[in-house]
């Protein structure tokens, strides 16, 4: 009786599983998931994808504000939220498009900087993103689907008491380069798509230590200034979104890419130049002696 009960069970499964890939195959439309579209690039791309057709749903703290987006409230630095999140977004069981766009960033230096802060910052730029890509793994496979990290030139090329965020951009890059390495043959491909300075509230937001380390508060004001005038006078979220979107309807998308020729240009400088003078002439720019 109980092997019958069991031969029963299992093919119930099957005839559930086989529904649901059908279901899967029949969807008229394209579902990408974009984690931390409430505002800056993550929106723009957001927005950008519904307006071809794509359904679209953005996972973070506060709503994003179109009426083509549906949100789905989760923070990237609670461990099960996302998990959660992207599953509830997965309608009908699948995924085609996975955009990590969640970021955090502070101006700290590293003798004071606290350890819950840096720590919030890894959990939201990097932990979070592992996150992301295993909780939308087993629907991107299913519809051989594209994961899109957004990284930052400041993971190439380090910023004078932002090093916190540079390093937390450094390790998404590598970690979209591992997964695409690992993911391919499962018709999943991952990137790291990596803009310069741009023009968001991002900048308002970033985390300033001021009053804790008096003897580099000269330095810090003078190195997040340069920051945020870089920042509001470079590119657009727009640009950015675009890059993005064409990034996710390549056949083929590299690993890592840039955005924008001037970027191309500065990383690979980085990579020829001696990282000692490319450290000199970065805090020349950011008003460090």
């Amino acid at each position: 009786m109980e092997k019958n009960e069991k031969r029963e069970q299992e093919t119930a499964e099957k005839t559930a599983e086989k529904t649901a890939n059908k279901m899967v195959e029949k969807a008229p439309y394209k579902t990408a998931v974009v984690v931390g579209a409430s505002s800056g690039i993550g929106r723009e791309a957001a927005l950008m994808l519904a307006s071809k057709g794509y359904r679209v749903v953005n996972i973070s703290r506060t709503p994003c504000k179109g009426e083509k987006v549906k949100s789905i409230s989760a923070d990237a630095a609670q461990e099960g939220e996302l998990k959660k999140a992207i599953a509830d977004a997965a309608e009908n069981g699948g995924i085609d498009l996975l955009i990590y766009s969640a970021g955090f960033s502070m101006s700290a230096p590293l003798e004071y900087a606290k350890s819950g802060d840096y720590r919030y910052l890894f959990e939201v730029n990097y932990f979070g993103a592992i996150e992301a890509i295993k909780a939308a793994l087993p629907y991107l496979k299913k519809r051989g689907g594209r994961a899109i990290l957004v990284g930052s030139l400041a993971g190439d090329i380090p910023v004078p008491y932002d090093g916190f965020y540079s390093a937390s951009k450094a390790a998404l890059v590598m970690l979209a380069r591992e997964a695409n390495m690992e993911l391919r043959g499962r018709g999943v491909r991952v990137s790291a798509l990596l803009p310069g300075g741009t023009a968001t509230d991002f900048t308002y937001n970033r985390m300033v230590y001021k009053d804790e380390a008096t003897e580099y508060a000269g330095s810090v004001k003078k190195a997040s200034a340069a920051l945020a005038n870089m920042e509001q006078g470079g590119m657009s979220a727009s640009l950015v979104a675009g890059a993005i979107v064409k990034l996710a309807e390549r056949k083929n998308p590299p690993p890592v890419v840039s955005v924008g020729p001037k970027n191309s240009f500065v990383r690979f400088m980085n990579r020829v130049l001696p990282a000692e003078l490319v450290d000199r002439m970065v805090m020349r720019k950011f008003n460090q002696k």
